[in-house]
């Protein structure tokens, strides 16, 4: 597996990021996506957070190994909002939040957000997601499954973020109908899944201020350094194919994996598994024959 740093900019005009990063799908860090005067670098903090939001209950999230089977994973505990956010700032845990929005509970938060668009007008703004973890969890390698390209900015600690294009997907032991990888790309197993060894992606390493852009159908890794939290934002995807898998993926694929899954069960999944395998195995022949 090879990565390379991704670069980090600041002061692209609009045209010249959608020509030179948003068109060829090439992942960025943008110092200034986020501008540096927003209300939310002030006024955001835990105990900020816990006082005007600290009573919600939240679904908590873990280690994703047991749920690979599933299109996301279940929660495997709840607690109060204030009580997550002590747990992640006392010890560092695999814990995260999930789907616990808290920019659609207090929509007033989002007007502490000032954007730099460099997308004309592209990303939706009324549409944003936040996400919580604790020191040392990790989002399992994924792609999103809107085909959505993703703007994700840091507001608290540091992620560690792997890409890798939607191309390298069956090298990445990707499971079919589902938008996930079964093979653990921190510590490989090169002999179960010998087709990491011809993965090549970038790494980005985003702090407080930073915003990765993560082009559409491209694979993600992420991995808290610190705990802390990001927003992201959305902007639809650009060309008609990814338009079309995205719809596919949102409206019949899923349901027809959940169908299957219920069906046949644990039989549904191995299958799954095989034809994962035998199709990394075919992407490794072809890896061999263009180096020959």
């Amino acid at each position: 597996m090879r990565l390379s740093p991704v670069h980090k900019i600041r002061n692209i005009s609009p045209e010249n990021f959608l020509e030179t990063y948003l068109k060829p799908a090439k992942p960025v860090i943008l110092e200034d996506f986020v501008s540096p005067n927003s209300p939310a670098f002030k006024n955001w903090n835990y105990e900020y957070f816990k006082e005007i939001a600290g009573e919600y209950k939240v679904n908590i999230f873990g280690s994703e190994i047991e749920s690979l089977d599933r299109v996301a994973s279940k929660p495997i505990g709840q607690s109060t909002f204030s009580e997550y956010l002590d747990l992640i700032t006392s010890s560092p845990t695999e814990h995260r939040l999930f789907l616990f929005n808290l920019l659609s509970i207090k929509p007033e938060l989002k007007n502490d957000i000032h954007y730099n668009d460099v997308t004309k007008g592209k990303i939706i703004k009324w549409l944003p997601f936040m996400f919580f973890g604790g020191e040392g969890s990790i989002t399992r390698n994924h792609v999103d499954i809107d085909m959505s390209h993703v703007f994700i900015t840091q507001f608290q600690g540091i992620k560690r973020i792997w890409l890798f294009p939607w191309e390298q997907s069956d090298l990445l032991y990707k499971l079919p109908y589902n938008f996930h990888s079964i093979a653990n790309i921190k510590e490989p197993d090169y002999q179960e899944f010998p087709g990491l060894r011809y993965i090549s992606g970038y790494e980005a390493i985003i702090k407080p201020g930073e915003t990765l852009y993560i082009p559409s159908g491209w694979w993600h890794y992420i991995q808290y350094e610190t705990e802390g939290y990001s927003v992201s934002i959305r902007a639809l995807p650009s060309s008609l194919k990814e338009k079309w898998r995205g719809f596919k993926n949102l409206v019949l694929i899923r349901h027809f994996d959940n169908l299957m899954r219920n069906f046949f069960k644990e039989k549904w999944f191995d299958f799954k598994v095989r034809k994962a395998k035998r199709k990394a195995n075919r992407a490794i022949k072809r890896q061999k024959s263009f180096q020959i």
